[in-house]
């Protein structure tokens, strides 16, 4: 019965994402903005109603139960680095050979300005909820810091390649997906924490790529640029070269 549950929240989960891609391609089609966003903000909304005493968290309070009768003794530190599996797979790939939307450098700063708008956020969230977490280790629990962190680099993933081809955005989320049911399974998170961190981190991707360009262009001015970094394996070890001119 519990494999049973968490299976569907896992198809739960996956199939939201799915949906959020192909919203996000319809939005990109017709040009409207708002439409990527909506996704993730049902998402946080969904964590936030969970504030209350309602359906919600009694949600919370029935998963938690369950995951520790069945397995009491759960504990993996998977998601410790699962959470940056898919922003890592973005370098993995180009280094195959296999290039995504933006040079080295560009892909970086998008994805360091996301995690920077999510850390900001998560900080801020979880000081303000002063959620207990459902092991009563401190009074962090909200929203998912893990959660947030794996999606802004599932949707990083994304980004990067989904012009290549869409099933590689669908394993950074799967792989997302997992790290948050992981969060459950050891009793880190409450439910809600992890689908308002899903949204956290979907958000603030998508906003990290439309802030970093803005950036870039205040730092740099509208001159171009011709900057590169390239990987290089030289005497058995891996560094980069950079070139270009500005």
């Amino acid at each position: 019965m519990l494999r049973l549950k968490c299976s569907l929240v896992l198809i739960l989960f996956f199939s939201l994402s799915t949906k959020a891609q192909q919203v996000d391609s319809i939005a990109n089609h017709n040009k409207v903005k708002i439409a990527p966003f909506i996704i993730p903000a049902v998402f946080i909304g969904y964590g936030l109603m969970a504030k209350g005493d309602n359906f919600i968290r009694d949600i919370d309070r029935n998963t938690q139960r369950e995951l520790q009768e069945d397995h009491p003794f759960f504990s993996k530190s998977a998601d410790d680095f699962m959470r940056y599996v898919p922003a890592v797979a973005v370098y993995g790939l180009n280094l195959a050979g296999v290039k995504g939307r933006n040079s080295y450098v560009d892909a970086t700063g998008n994805y360091l300005v996301s995690m920077g708008i999510m850390t900001g956020v998560v900080a801020f969230a979880k000081k303000q909820s002063h959620r207990l977490r459902p092991d009563g280790s401190g009074y962090d629990s909200f929203p998912s810091g893990h959660s947030a962190a794996s999606f802004v680099a599932a949707e990083f993933l994304k980004q990067e390649y989904q012009d290549v081809s869409p099933w590689i955005g669908y394993a950074g989320y799967a792989v997302a997906t997992t790290t948050g049911i992981f969060r459950l399974y050891n009793n880190k998170h409450w439910v809600s924490d992890v689908v308002a961190g899903a949204g956290v981190g979907i958000l603030s991707a998508k906003l990290g790529y439309l802030v970093y360009p803005q950036l870039k262009k205040l730092i740099m001015g509208r001159k171009q640029s011709n900057f590169n970094v390239m990987p290089v394996y030289q005497q058995k070890a891996v560094g980069f070269s950079m070139s270009g001119t500005f």
